[in-house]
């Protein structure tokens, strides 16, 4: 009766993720992200170059986005006429930009991205489940059929085959789901370790790492008795996301509040751009501050940031 009902629960959560990941929309990057009339206009009448560079600065001016082209450019999708949000790609399958694109898999016939990452998670994770409960519970009748201890009729082919195939799913299924459990606990996308992120100020692959506890909030959300759901609770937007400490960048002449001249040879500054409401609380466990708590840091260089506690995790 146990076996029965663990059976029926597995194959209950593996219907259930596979369903989500496949017929979960993959999220396209909002408005904000797409030019203007009047920008799209600008770009088709400027030759090729820092010319249209300058168009696309003035239309990233505002956005939350800190990385780059290898050649140090704005990230541009001239298909769907927009400034891609960091960890967006286009789609070539699906002819749209996907926000943080992961890959596009056959399988489900989907792009895997922010909106059924997780989905597509428990989806490896229950079917490895399923096939390990599987491949368990025939072991005894596989060992009994080369001992010759089943009656001589044809279920001892489907047997053999049903374990067999158990096995080896559990085998391929098993290095797939270990790798994204690796890739989430580095915070990074299958297409991040192909290609590191840019940054303004240089490539870095662990720029979006802001430690393993936070990575797997980012992915899972902070209520853990959704985890193991089939149900959306990843943080953020998907058009922004909380980064490593990177350089300042020299495009704007703004410095963050409590950073004093002399902390400008330091190696890591945070964004001047403010980082979504929805990212803030995982750059730090504290509460907000008050007037009172504000006072008693002033002077402290960089501590007017909360974002800055995050130096020593990473």
């Amino acid at each position: 009766v146990v076996c029965l009902v663990a059976y029926h629960i597995f194959f209950m959560l593996f219907v259930w993720s596979y369903w989500k990941t496949i017929f979960t929309l993959p999220m396209n990057p909002s408005k904000e992200f797409h030019l203007s009339y009047s920008d799209k206009e600008s770009l088709e009448r400027e030759p090729r170059g820092e010319s249209q560079q300058e168009v696309l600065r003035r239309a990233a001016k505002d956005l939350p986005i800190y990385t780059r082209t290898m050649s140090g450019a704005i990230r541009y999708c001239d298909r769907c006429h927009l400034v891609k949000p960091d960890r967006c790609h286009h789609c070539s399958v699906c002819d749209k930009c996907i926000l943080k694109m992961d890959h596009h898999c056959p399988w489900v016939n989907n792009c895997v991205g922010f909106s059924n990452y997780k989905f597509f998670l428990l989806f490896l994770a229950y079917s490895l489940l399923y096939c390990l409960f599987i491949a368990a519970t025939d072991l005894q009748y596989f060992i009994k059929f080369w001992t010759n201890g089943l009656p001589d009729t044809q279920a001892k082919f489907h047997i053999m085959f049903l374990f067999f195939a158990a096995a080896m799913f559990s085998v391929s299924l098993s290095s797939l789901f270990g790798y994204h459990c690796w890739l989430v606990s580095k915070n990074k996308s299958t297409l991040e370790v192909f290609r590191a992120p840019i940054f303004r100020h240089r490539t870095d692959k662990n720029g979006f790492s802001l430690g393993f506890s936070k990575n797997l909030r980012q992915v899972f959300g902070d209520e853990k008795k959704y985890w193991l759901l089939p149900v959306f609770s990843s943080l953020g937007d998907g058009c922004s996301f909380p980064t490593c400490l990177v350089n300042q960048d020299p495009e704007q002449a703004s410095t963050p509040g409590g950073l004093n001249s002399s902390s400008k040879n330091e190696n890591h500054l945070f964004p001047a751009k403010p980082l979504r409401d929805s990212q803030s609380h995982l750059l730090t466990d504290t509460p907000p501050w008050s007037e009172t708590t504000a006072k008693a840091e002033k002077g402290k260089v960089g501590m007017s940031n909360p974002a800055l506690t995050m130096e020593n995790e990473t």
